[in-house]
């Protein structure tokens, strides 16, 4: 019987999550608000990326917005807030995904007026998230060479689920030892027709052609 409850709460609260994601998703769409939740690994890059296009999207004349999404802390939200575009700090606790209801009431606190884009980075897992879609209209999954060349067979269900991947800091791959077309491969045995970007986030490698794969 405990097993049953259990099972019966979980599928009620993923229900209850994919309810606000869509109230997020049309509330995004009547602003036209361009949105992506970038999930990754901590250290695979993702923050710097999400800057890097921040500066090339405010040198178009775009307006981005941020959602850092952490357990702790606001350092990725500073990073965030030192490009001078509207961010919302997110701690989720104990928690290792952010969710659908979180969103929403960080999305009541951006002057999404004045957003052309949003960028909604989650907690660094590559396994939480995958049940809890935000409202967005992409999942961009980051990944970086340095996490070795079995992370899309270790973490099959979010490369399957994601819209974009990118492959980062493909300039340390042979420090590492790993081949990124390795990765590129794997994640194409997953999903086949979702992009597989190459970048070097560092030094601006490959981040036009992430603009592109998010029609930016």
């Amino acid at each position: 019987m405990h097993r049953v409850t259990e099972v019966a709460l979980g599928a009620d609260l993923l229900s209850a999550n994919k309810r606000i994601a869509e109230a997020n998703h049309r509330l995004l769409l009547s602003r036209g608000i361009k949105s992506f939740d970038l999930v990754g690994s901590i250290g695979s890059g993702k923050t710097l990326i999400a800057e890097k296009l921040i500066d090339m999207m405010k040198a178009k004349g775009m307006r981005p917005g941020a959602i850092a999404g952490d357990v702790a802390g606001d350092d990725d939200y500073r990073r965030f807030a030192s490009h001078g575009v509207p961010v919302v700090n997110l701690n989720t606790g104990k928690e290792c995904h952010l969710d659908a209801h979180l969103v929403d009431h960080a999305l009541d606190e951006l002057p999404l007026a004045k957003m052309d884009v949003l960028f909604v980075e989650n907690v660094g897992n590559l396994v939480c998230p995958g049940d809890f879609p935000l409202g967005t209209d992409k999942r961009v999954v980051v990944i970086s060479v340095t996490e070795g060349d079995d992370m899309v067979r270790k973490h099959p269900l979010i490369f399957a689920m994601s819209d974009v991947v990118i492959i980062n800091k493909i300039d340390l791959a042979s420090a590492v030892d790993v081949d990124p077309q390795v990765l590129v491969n794997d994640a194409k045995k997953v999903n086949p027709r979702v992009p597989v970007l190459l970048t070097d986030a560092k030094h601006g490698v490959g981040l036009k052609e992430v603009m592109t794969a998010l029609g930016l």
